[in-house]
């Protein structure tokens, strides 16, 4: 025998509709764990990590062993300015290439496969998006950065150590370079990820990036003494580099926390507008 539902009553088993809403839901959490299970599938996210690692460790340690070998024939200025933390970080100066590309590719490459759509169309409101890849992307490369900072710190004292010259972890200024080592990477590579979402181009991206950290600061040198000295330090590279000692040749450069903050305020102002592009411009 059949019953008979009045209208509007609900059927035997079906789940709730409230319950159903709240699990169709879309959460900032949910997109988070969306974007964390894209970053880590992707292949390109592996390799250019192992990179970067491999950049950080190998070449602070390279650079460790050849002024190990050669202090003998330092000057005493050489000498009395030899920073051992910044020597054994030097691979920083490199991987911030492989980080800041990794970046703007978390964003560009979406655009350049047409998954951005699909993305916006799961997420309406958009920004979400762009909160949790930076979120993601911060928390990983913080996470291996600083690992990578924590062994090349160790391996190039080591090296160093042949000939008396290294430092301890107690020693002035040695633990904020290794943190502020892989905090200048992580903001770098977020600031790739807002040219990613402002240009939606790679290569547009990359070049903006590469010239912000590699041609503009150079061509700063060319300028007069009377304006480069005073405009160098404010560079988004030389005001980053100021928090783990790869500024230390720069005159009149920043203190290291000062320094530090204004290259944050950099990212902030590039995020800004990457979201706001993001809000207002169709994918």
């Amino acid at each position: 025998m059949s019953a008979v539902l009045a209208p509007g009553a609900p059927v035997p088993g079906a789940a709730a509709p409230d319950a159903a809403a709240g699990a169709l839901k879309v959460t900032q959490g949910r997109v988070l764990r969306s974007e964390f299970t894209k970053f880590r599938s992707l292949r390109s996210t592996l390799y250019t990590v192992l990179v970067a690692v491999v950049l950080v460790i190998g070449i602070g340690a390279l650079f460790s062993a050849v002024n190990a070998s050669q202090y003998h024939t330092f000057s005493p200025a050489d000498r009395a300015s030899f920073n051992p933390t910044g020597v054994s970080l030097a691979g920083v100066n490199f991987a911030v290439v492989a980080f800041g590309v990794l970046g703007v590719l978390v964003m560009s490459g979406e655009y350049s496969t047409g998954m951005i759509r699909s993305s916006l169309t799961a997420v309406p409101r958009r920004l979400p998006v762009l909160w949790a890849k930076l979120a993601v992307f911060a928390g990983s490369i913080f996470s291996i950065s600083l690992v990578a900072s924590f062994i090349s710190f160790f391996l190039g004292q080591s090296l160093l150590s042949s000939h008396h010259l290294d430092v301890t972890l107690s020693a002035p200024g040695a633990l904020r370079s290794v943190i502020g080592a892989a905090l200048f990477v992580t903001v770098a590579g977020m600031i790739g990820v807002a040219l990613g979402a402002l240009f939606r181009n790679t290569a547009a991206g990359i070049a903006t990036f590469a010239a912000v950290f590699f041609v503009i600061p150079p061509l700063s040198q060319l300028l007069p003494a009377s304006i480069g000295t005073h405009l160098t330090p404010y560079l988004p590279s030389s005001a980053g580099e100021a928090l783990w000692g790869g500024a230390r040749d720069v005159s009149g450069a920043l203190s290291p926390w000062t320094g530090f903050a204004l290259f944050c305020g950099y990212a902030v102002v590039l995020i800004a507008a990457a979201a706001w592009r993001l809000r207002r411009a169709d994918a």
